[in-house]
Formats: structure tokens, sequence, C-alpha cells
């Protein structure tokens, strides 16, 4: 099922508090699952001394992203991103800079009742365009978040000259993300798109050299109530074969390919 050289799971979050427990076991999964390495992001800044641990114990396969993400978890809920949050991180961005394959996951998340008002955006705008600008500086691509913002984190990172885009569980409108092709932006799905036809007409439309895998686990999973894990990337896979009635061998080893051709670090890490 596995493309010759694994697959590559461009989204996970290895250093979610689902993963404690168990994270050797998960990622020995994995491996037997097919998958060649994980692009690990994080949320915020708690979550990036044990993502460079974990890379150090599993070097040339657990890639490690830095990111602080539109939504905060605290303790009496969530809230919008604010500078505050991000101010944290920008001393470890540089400090770690040798390590990280990506910045991610960084993005815009205008759900109404998790950003209510015209400021939050703004603050989101501005937290994004800071990331945006460490990417930049550091050459690295940038691993995007965009629910309820599709079309307006498109125009956004083109207005802001991003060029190494991965838009991850992408659910915005075919037209928004054909302006994304057109930029040369790549777009990744996790294995709940299976579990209904809702982006079918989206994964039709986006070319197939646009396309990478994800799993987002220990979310998006083919079952709601169960932990996602990255083993199951074979299952968006399948699914994308399915909808461009292509071999799920094809589908494997061209959204490997795509995945190395965007993320050149992993792609120097494997071969050496």
């Amino acid at each position: 099922m596995a493309a010759a050289a694994g697959f590559v799971d461009c989204h996970c979050h290895m250093t979610a508090e689902e993963f404690l427990q168990d994270t050797e076991e998960i990622l020995e999964r994995s491996r037997k699952g097919g998958v060649q390495a994980l692009v690990s992001v994080t949320e915020n800044t708690g979550e990036f001394e044990r993502l460079i641990q974990l890379s150090e114990r599993y070097p040339k396969y657990l890639m490690p992203c830095f990111g602080v993400h539109p939504i905060q978890r605290k303790r009496d809920g969530y809230h919008s991103v604010t500078m505050k949050d991000l101010e944290p991180a920008l001393s470890q961005f540089d400090k770690y800079r040798d390590h990280l394959v990506a910045i991610g996951e960084v993005g815009l998340d205008f759900t109404p009742w998790l950003t209510p008002t015209s400021a939050d955006r703004e603050e989101q705008l501005k937290v994004l365009q800071m990331q945006l600008d460490i990417a930049k500086r550091l050459g690295l691509p940038v691993n995007v978040h965009s629910r309820s913002a599709g079309r307006q984190t498109i125009a956004f990172l083109r207005e802001q000259g991003a060029e190494k885009v991965l838009l991850h569980n992408f659910a915005g409108r075919p037209s928004a993300a054909l302006e994304g092709v057109q930029a040369g932006y790549f777009f990744s799905f996790p294995p709940a798109v299976a579990k209904n036809n809702q982006r079918e007409k989206l994964i039709r439309q986006i070319p197939l050299e646009n396309i990478c895998l994800e799993t987002d686990s220990p979310a998006l999973g083919p079952n709601a109530q169960e932990r996602n894990i990255p083993s199951n990337i074979h299952i968006p896979c399948e699914y994308i074969a399915r909808v461009k009635g292509l071999s799920p061998e094809t589908v494997g080893q061209a959204t490997t390919h795509n995945a190395l051709r965007l993320f050149e670090k992993i792609r120097h890490k494997l071969d050496q």
C-alpha cells in the first residue's frame, strides 16, 4: 500500500497529551504502517522542549516544527492567540533553527465563537505575520491552519510573499484552493476526510502534484471517538486515490514526492 519510500505524515502532534504514555509504541506502529517520516507540529511554546527531545531520540524519523497556533488552550477554555502567547517562543526559533524542518502550526482561525471580534482577528494576523517572517528568515516552509478562514488565509499568505506552504486539513472552497495552487501551495488531508464526501469536489479539483498526506494525530481520525495515530495515513491515501480514479500506490508515491519537495530538510535528513 505504501510507496516504495514510504509515506510522509506532513502534520501530526506527537507532543499531545494523548501520546504521553505510549509514544514509543505509536512510533513503532507508524514505521510498520509504512510511514518513513513524521512532521510533528506544536500549538504553544510549552511543547517545544519535549518535541526537540523526541526528535533527538528519533532522528531521521520525527521531524520537528515550532509554531504558535491561532487558538490557545488555557485552564478556563480557549482563546484567540495574542502577541503575549508568541513572545516566549521568539528566542526558541533561533535556538533550535538547525533542528526545525518548518514553522507550524500557524495560521488563522475565524470560528465565530472562538474569535468573536475584529480585534481578535487583527491580533491573529499579527501573530501569523511575525511567524511568516521568521520562516522566511530561516528559509523554512510553513505548516498552516485555516479554519473558517480558507480564502483569507491564502490571500494573506500570498500578500506576505509566502512561497513554501502546506495548508493542512484545508476545508475552504475549491476556488480559494485553486488560488493557492496557482501560488504553488500544497494541501494535505487527514483520515477524517474519508468519513463522508464533503471534500470530494475539493480533492478532485486540486492537482495531485499539490497534495500531501497527514493524520493530524491524535485528532481527525476515521472515528471521532477514537484517538487517531500516524499509521492511519493509508486512509486518506486510499480515499484520494478513489476520488481521483488512481491507484493508492500512485497517490502514495506522488504525495511522498510532494512532501520531500516542500520539506527540503526532511529530504536531506533522509539522505544522510
